[in-house]
């Protein structure tokens, strides 16, 4: 039975149908404990390391790990793990650094979001930080909103046999119902779940599968007689080892990412979570890795995948292994797993305009009350959703071309600025402003000009670039505000 054939079984169509169901519920259990904007953006920084570790790895990774990581196992072999290495570490050293000590000064400034704390902590009175900060923010993430809700489309209408754009609504509003609804805290504890059955796919899979082919050892010798450069973990090229490190270089710069250091309950528990979400990112990554080389063992000829796609590997063996019931909650984890990135991304651009831009800048000598800033959150929300669902519908090829550069071009514009930040008492306004466009430029520019030419990853040249910049202006100008570590 395939991969379509099977979730037309009552079982498999049930509980996947309910997987989707399963967010709004979630949001209408926490609708009640969102009373204000901090708790809509923020959830009242009063959630737990196991809730910020979980959410944190759910919303960092997405269908690019479940579907992407075993699809370039399955076709580069072994030495696809280095796509896993360089992120793994980078953002267990940053939960107990850089996260710890933004938790504490975001507070300490009252700051919701990564303007509100540039701009706080540098002593920005006018702002430029914040409007060029927002510029580059909305349009890397609104295009990524709308890239994962064509994704999620996509797997639904493949599922489901429904038309793409019947497919693009279903996702969009079941995303912006319990957002609506409960904001952050419903995005966090979706994301556990999220998580939970991601850790399922990725655990139970790979490993039924290492017993059906006889272990790995037995899995390594398939592959070693396919090809000799699938059992050896240097055949990559220096380019694309150094590209794949690489990654890891764009995790400080993520705003979704950064905004869950910024609301657990207490600093000092992030070491903690930094134990959690490197554990759940390591045996996520092995699982997917797994998944991909135990899938070019069984199934050796790509043709044989669905449309000659290596990365419905996943859907194929969980098709082929499990019973209807386990293939609809694996099905519907892989759609929960592409919608936890689009949730926590439009939750951050809702923030960006209603906090950064117009309650921060236009109306910042007319406050509004509580009611009406949480009113605002939701209908802008709304106005995002919508805006990403024409532009998933309307402009693919523009919206997939954007979110090449999403991942490397926050990384590049704010993850340099935010180390920096915290860390060199040099750092300054213009600095930070400059190594933001340094950064975009660099990423844009070396992805259109030279990528091909160097096979190196445009985050690192753009990453480097935006680094120097921002030193270079802070040795031509005056300290920053940078206190003394803690």
């Amino acid at each position: 039975m395939d991969v379509y054939q099977k979730l037309t079984h009552p079982a498999a169509l049930g509980v996947f149908v309910l997987t989707l169901l399963l967010p709004v519920i979630v949001g209408l259990l926490v609708r009640k404990r969102t009373t204000c904007q901090s708790d809509f953006f923020l959830g009242g920084r009063r959630l737990g390391n196991f809730s910020i570790a979980l959410s944190a790895v759910a919303s960092g990774r997405s269908s690019w790990l479940v579907l992407g990581v075993s699809g370039m196992a399955y076709t580069l072999g072994v030495s696809a793990v280095w796509s896993l290495v360089g992120y793994i570490v980078v953002e267990m050293v940053q939960f107990v650094t850089l996260g710890a000590r933004l938790r504490r000064l975001s507070e300490k400034y009252d700051a919701m979001t990564l303007l509100d704390f540039f701009e706080a902590h540098l002593g920005d009175r006018r702002q430029i930080i914040r409007s060029v900060g927002a510029v580059i923010m909305s349009v890397f993430l609104v295009a990524y909103v709308a890239a994962q809700f064509n994704a999620g489309a996509n797997s639904l209408s493949v599922a489901l046999r429904l038309p793409l754009p019947v497919s693009l609504l279903v996702a969009a509003v079941l995303v912006l119902v319990y957002m609506m609804l409960g904001g952050y805290l419903a995005v966090v504890y979706n994301d556990v779940v999220r998580a939970v059955v991601m850790i399922a796919g990725l655990v139970i899979l790979p490993l039924y599968g290492l017993v059906q082919v006889g272990g790995l050892a037995a899995v390594l010798s398939t592959l070693g007689a396919l090809s000799p450069a699938h059992v050896n973990p240097l055949a990559l090229g220096v380019g694309a080892m150094i590209g794949f490190l690489g990654i890891g270089l764009g995790s400080p710069g993520q705003p979704h990412i950064a905004v869950r250091y910024m609301t657990i309950d207490d600093p000092a528990k992030l070491r903690v979570s930094a134990v959690i979400g490197t554990g759940w990112n390591v045996v996520l990554g092995w699982g997917a890795l797994l998944v991909g080389l135990v899938g070019r063992a069984l199934i050796p000829e790509v043709s044989a995948l669905p449309d000659s796609n290596p990365e419905m590997i996943y859907l194929v063996l969980s098709a082929r292994f499990f019973s209807p019931v386990l293939y609809g909650l694996l099905l519907g984890g892989v759609f929960a797993a592409i919608l936890s990135t689009a949730d926590s991304q439009l939750l951050v651009v809702s923030s960006t305009l209603v906090r950064d831009l117009y309650e921060k800048m236009i109306r910042r000598r007319r406050p509004l009350p509580e009611a009406a800033k949480l009113r605002l959150c939701r209908l802008v929300v709304l106005g995002c959703g919508v805006v990403s669902i024409v532009l998933a519908y309307l402009a693919k090829d523009l919206v997939f071309w954007l979110v090449l550069f999403a991942w490397g071009g926050l990384g590049a514009s704010f993850g340099t600025a935010l180390i920096l930040s915290l860390y060199w008492k040099r750092t300054t306004v213009a600095g930070v402003v400059a190594g933001m466009l340094t950064g975009t430029l660099a990423t844009i520019l070396w992805r259109v000009f030279l990528r091909d030419a160097t096979g190196i990853y445009e985050l690192i040249p753009a990453f480097f670039l935006s680094l120097g910049v921002i030193v270079l202006f802070g040795c031509l100008g005056r300290k920053g505000r940078v206190p003394p570590l803690e």
